[in-house]
């Protein structure tokens, strides 16, 4: 699918800039910036405004196209949306289980830019006690 394709199916007027801010995200090996989408888009001509780089950020968030990473200290990173998978919460009581989305992806972040790292894999084992449970136990 190209890029402004990708714009229309999500109901998002197709301008040079926001095609051109997409395919920096697209071809990003790691979450950017905006900022550093917003140099780029300098370095290659394009005349552009910070304050559109991030209109355009927030309205791709909004449409679950791009993820944003809280870096810590104001600092912000975006990446395109994957397929997110699901964790299982468990009842220690009754068992009952419920899906939860993955919380991993923003540590992978803070891992990746704090560190260099880029984890491969992740275990991660949710335990509580259900609604229900803990009415029954007060």
């Amino acid at each position: 699918m190209n890029i402004e394709d990708i714009l229309r199916q999500n109901k998002i007027k197709v301008t040079k800039a926001r095609t051109r801010i997409l395919y920096i995200i697209l071809n990003s090996e790691n979450s950017i910036s905006a900022e550093q989408i917003y140099n780029n888009c300098i370095n290659s001509g394009e005349d552009i405004n910070l304050s559109t780089v991030y209109r355009t950020l927030e309205a791709f968030e909004e449409k679950h196209i791009v993820d944003k990473f809280d870096l810590g200290e104001g600092r912000y990173t975006y990446c395109l949306k994957k397929n997110s998978h699901m964790h299982i919460l468990r009842c220690s009581l009754c068992n009952r289980e419920i899906e939860v989305p993955c919380p991993m992806h923003q540590v992978e972040e803070l891992v990746k830019n704090k560190t260099g790292f880029t984890l491969t894999e992740h275990h991660l084992i949710l335990k509580g006690i259900c609604e229900e449970c803990k009415n029954k136990k007060s």
